[in-house]
């Protein structure tokens, strides 16, 4: 069964807002990816390599992720749509599924692939205007 949380987008403070979240809440990161980690992160800017690519938090059973928006890679952060729903899926199989019938009349922003990072993965734009994050994490199965 999927499980959904909710994914937030900042413009340079990811990190600010997320250590403010763990005083709020309580807990440790699970996980914390600069964009230096990704795949020719070092031809970026030393400013840009050094944001969060991606953050977890668990919070009561659920899980606030986030990242930093990058203009050197064409994004743009817009206060109101700067979050996106994550769902975690249990299967490929399920993440086929959830992702085409979501697609339907939105646009693919990126299509469901294997990601370098351990998942299949991919992000959309539902018909409504909503972003979505649908995610299977090899690692957890």
């Amino acid at each position: 069964m999927a499980t959904i949380n909710p994914y937030l987008n900042f413009e340079g403070k990811t990190e600010e807002a997320f250590n403010f979240y763990k005083s709020v809440f309580g807990g440790e990161f699970t996980v914390i990816q600069r964009f230096k980690d990704m795949p020719d992160g070092d031809k970026m800017s030393v400013d840009d390599q050094n944001k969060i690519m991606h953050v977890s938090l668990p919070i009561n059973g659920n899980v606030l992720m986030g990242t930093d928006t990058l203009e050197s890679m064409g994004q743009k952060l817009n206060v109101g749509d700067n979050f996106s729903v994550s769902v975690n899926t249990d299967s490929e199989a399920e993440s086929d599924q959830i992702f085409n019938a979501l697609a339907v009349g939105g646009e693919i922003i990126m299509p469901l692939e294997k990601a370098f990072w351990g998942a299949y993965f991919g992000m959309l734009k539902d018909r409504f205007g909503i972003q979505w994050l649908v995610n299977f994490d090899y690692n957890e199965k």
